[in-house]
């Protein structure tokens, strides 16, 4: 029975502490940079307090997404409730969140990103939504519109 319960306990860290890998730039900018320097796309997650937690408990947390999202995406989490946010920078997460069509949290915007004359470029590919059936069918909608297929 202890060792059952040492298994569990061992498999139960070891998916908190992948979890807890996931690298979400919270300044544009910084984010900007990031995918210019590495040609990667941007997954922007638009949240707010209050709001489900579903797709970060059963995508953002897994094991599948952490490995997926290290090799193909910037991440980019904009908590538009966030208090220690400037004036500035909340106007900023405002205006790129309707500027992408984003009307209800929590919401998804997977787009391409550079930074062209010293100015950032945001090109929209689409947006994803928390549907049931976890991180696999997750990452595969939103492969499907990264390729465009």
């Amino acid at each position: 029975m202890k060792q059952k319960l040492l298994i569990f306990l061992f498999i139960l860290g070891s998916s908190f502490l992948h979890s807890q890998n996931l690298i979400w730039k919270t300044n544009m900018a910084d984010a900007l940079k990031m995918c210019d320097e590495q040609r990667k796309p941007l997954l922007i997650f638009f949240t707010s307090s209050g709001i489900s937690q579903s797709i970060q408990n059963e995508v953002f947390a897994t094991r599948d997404f952490l490995d997926w999202s290290n090799k193909n995406i910037i991440l980019l989490k904009l908590d538009l409730s966030d208090a220690t946010l400037s004036a500035e920078e909340r106007e900023q997460n405002v205006k790129l969140k309707e500027a992408l069509g984003i009307e209800e949290l929590p919401k998804v915007c997977l787009a391409t990103a550079s930074i062209r004359r010293n100015k950032p470029m945001i090109n929209k590919l689409g947006l994803l939504d928390y549907n049931f059936g976890g991180a696999k069918r997750w990452i595969s909608d939103a492969k499907v519109i990264l390729n465009g297929e």
